[in-house]
């Protein structure tokens, strides 16, 4: 898969990009928190990655090197994963393998936003988070919030963004209503999902650690793999509201749909646009 140009076929390349990860199965480490385990590692499942969740210190020298993408999501910080983050993400560096940070609610205490802004030397590949997180971040503002909850609509942080990605060389996605995904010059918007979605615990930690997988698989695509990564488990989630009846069997009914994803409903289904 090259490079895409403006009017390349979205459904096509997205298509070939999950093929790619069900016939590699990559190996995902997740330094994740304790609310997300469980959905991060089923949505990998479903996608066709195999999720490992070792954060332990000890373990991160020999398993990390091993591995073919990594992901650090800052949800339940405590001082000894910090440590295992930064060894990690040094770890992954070091190794040449991808590494996708999720910045989960990062203005809301010093000691947060110390420690991502430490992760975030370490050149993550991605970054993404909500437009109260990207904000936040790329002002190093530290000020009360909502917990996880953004405050913000996603074109709110897209200065923001584009500055972010152009200071540390990441990609950086907004999520929200309208996902945007920018290396600081080029900006796509990803409209596929469901508002419900919102309502499932973790599902924003469970799309960076497919976003961590899809770039495992297209390393030299990022910005791509980033953009793809967002719509595919965003019309997963358009696919398993057709089922449901409230967020419990939305979260159920998105994993079997990413599971079931064919050729036919990711050409039908994609919402990627140049912005």
């Amino acid at each position: 898969m090259e490079a895409l140009k403006n009017n390349e076929n979205w459904g096509s390349d997205a298509w070939k990009c999950i093929c790619r990860v069900r016939e590699l199965c990559p190996l995902i480490q997740c330094i994740t928190n304790y609310v997300s385990m469980d959905i991060m590692a089923n949505t990998l499942l479903a996608a066709g990655a195999s999720p490992a969740m070792i954060h332990a210190l000890e373990e991160i020298p020999d398993f990390t090197p091993q591995v073919d993408g990594l992901c650090i999501n800052i949800g339940t910080l405590t001082p000894q994963w910090i440590t295992s983050m930064k060894t990690a993400a040094v770890k992954a560096l070091e190794s040449q393998k991808p590494w996708v940070l999720d910045p989960v609610a990062v203005g809301a205490s010093k000691f947060r936003m110390d420690m991502c802004t430490e992760l975030v030397r370490l050149n993550p590949t991605v970054i993404r988070g909500n437009a109260s997180e990207i904000l936040a971040l790329a002002a190093n503002s530290v000020a009360p919030s909502k917990g996880t909850d953004s405050s913000h609509i996603s074109t709110d942080a897209l200065e923001a963004a584009k500055d972010l990605a152009c200071r540390t060389g990441a990609i950086v996605a907004v999520s929200g209503a309208v996902d945007l995904v920018t290396d600081g010059k080029r900006l796509l918007g990803v409209r596929n999902g469901v508002p419900l979605m919102q309502k499932i615990t973790a599902s924003g930690c469970a799309v960076t650690a497919l976003i961590a997988t899809l770039v495992a698989a297209h390393p030299s695509l990022p910005f791509e793999a980033t953009a793809f990564a967002l719509a595919l488990f965003g019309m997963a989630g358009e696919i398993g509201m057709e089922k449901s009846n409230g967020p419990a069997s939305l979260r159920m009914h998105l994993i079997d749909a990413l599971h079931g994803l064919d050729e036919e409903s990711v050409a039908s289904r994609i919402k990627i646009s140049w912005l």
